[in-house]
């Protein structure tokens, strides 16, 4: 068994981009356990234990066995469960009505103290992006069961995606109190990352590491670390990080996509770019698709870039189908590499819905993009006002700042950005780059 440490914290709040959370399915054995106030139910607990392939068997097993038993809640909360890990994992859109279907089925054949449905629908919420309904059902599972694991780590994510960071550090420093363990802990770092505690958020990945039963945690708890070396700069660490993850798990997305821009953020173009077509082929999702995008143009091959760019607005239809509010992911996609216009309606409604860190890095860049650098100002700010070490928006504050005429805080701020992770775009590092170069040459102003 693991060790399910608690983590001590002081002050610090998570964000998650990148590590959605997951859903196990069931036990080995297929049969899901009993559900009571501080028991674990079937989906009870998010720390990623299967690979994508077990969740697709588990999927497959699932159905079976609902075909001929289709009076069981618990079973139809951890198919619902599985269809959103396998959403996440892949892109699928389409497994998220069939998701909704499933808890249907829970909540209808149990409407009574079925916490695992409640949490199942937050999990849902938050896949579709919609955090203010995913933190109202997570309450309402927690209600019922206030030791669910799901339920407590879906609340911190949702509040986090809503901007509501101090609330968000209560809910993470509770969920570390009473369940312990690799969903507590990643949050936990994530929380000390966004306020620009690095060291402590890399000692609370370790332990999760440590923590790790599975390959599959081995895998996400690894990565976690990995993505937190990349961007503070740390290459080398980033990498043996990803080596660690790809040896419990060689199919593990996440850690190859962290694997390619490391070596984008080397100069290895080549190595990038095979590790991100390799993505891009199994999950083509709008970060990814841009970067990989954004190293076809780095190696002189805009035509490819512009397929990968173009990719996301189909992308968006899809998603937008099947409930996905994709206003974020649109509007930092397309500011760059669209239509700026529809990046910058994309990016107010983004802010209408959640005043996070990465909004209103969105906001200010695609308002600097339409030429309304005065506006930009106060969101590029805010960007960053929480400590959050990101190379990639004190970039962008540092552009606004040169367009404005703030050439001393620009010059700071690239040069920021650029010591915190010289690599940090393979477009975005070179053209930091030869803005600072720009603003060195340019007379004093008189």
């Amino acid at each position: 068994m693991p060790r399910r440490h608690q983590v001590r914290t002081t002050v610090s709040v998570l964000a998650l981009t990148s590590l959605m959370t997951a859903g196990a399915l069931v036990h080995e054995d297929g049969a899901p356990s009993p559900t009571a106030h501080g028991a674990l139910s079937a989906t009870d607990t998010v720390t990623p234990q299967l690979t994508a392939t077990d969740v697709a068997t588990r999927i497959t097993a699932l159905q079976q066995y609902l075909q001929t038993h289709p009076r069981d809640p618990a079973r139809w909360a951890t198919l619902s469960a599985a269809y959103i890990e396998q959403a996440r994992t892949t892109g699928d859109s389409s497994r998220y009505p069939q998701a909704g279907d499933a808890l249907s089925r829970s909540l209808a054949l149990q409407p009574r103290d079925n916490d695992a449905a409640l949490a199942g629908y937050a999990a849902l919420a938050a896949a579709r992006h919609d955090f203010q309904t995913s933190l109202r059902y997570a309450d309402a599972a927690l209600a019922v069961n206030p030791y669910g694991e799901r339920a407590l780590a879906v609340r911190i994510d949702a509040l986090v995606e809503l901007g509501r960071y101090d609330e968000a550090l209560a809910a993470a420093q509770h969920a570390d109190a009473v369940r312990p363990g690799i969903p507590a802990f990643t949050r936990l770092a994530y929380v000390r990352e966004l306020r620009g505690d690095t060291v402590e958020a890399r000692r609370i990945l370790i332990l999760a590491l440590k923590d790790a039963s599975t390959p599959a945690e081995t895998a996400y708890s690894a990565t976690a670390l990995g993505n937190l070396a990349w961007a503070q700069g740390r290459y080398d660490e980033a990498l043996a990080h990803y080596a660690t993850a790809l040896r419990a798990d060689p199919q593990y997305l996440p850690a190859l996509e962290g694997r390619g821009r490391t070596r984008a953020s080397r100069g290895d173009l080549k190595g990038a770019l095979r590790d991100l077509t390799t993505v891009v082929q199994q999950v083509p999702l709008p970060a990814e698709l841009t970067a990989l995008g954004e190293t076809y143009q780095a190696s002189g091959n805009p035509p490819q870039a512009q397929r990968q760019f173009a990719l996301v607005a189909a992308w968006s239809v899809l998603a937008q189908a099947n409930g996905v509010a994709t206003d974020l992911d649109t509007a930092v996609a397309l500011t760059e590499h669209g239509n700026p216009m529809d990046a910058l309606a994309a990016a107010h409604r983004a802010w209408d819905q959640r005043h996070t860190v990465h909004t209103a890095d969105a906001l200010a860049w695609a308002l600097h993009a339409r030429g309304q650098d005065a506006q930009a100002l106060p969101y590029a700010q805010r960007s960053l006002a929480t400590g959050y070490r990101n190379a990639t928006f004190r970039y962008h504050l540092a552009i606004i700042e040169m367009a404005l005429g703030r050439r001393d805080q620009a010059r700071v701020n690239l040069r920021s950005a650029l010591a915190l992770n010289p690599g940090f775009s393979p477009t975005g590092a070179p053209a930091a780059r030869a803005a600072l170069t720009q603003l060195d040459r340019l007379p004093e102003p008189s």
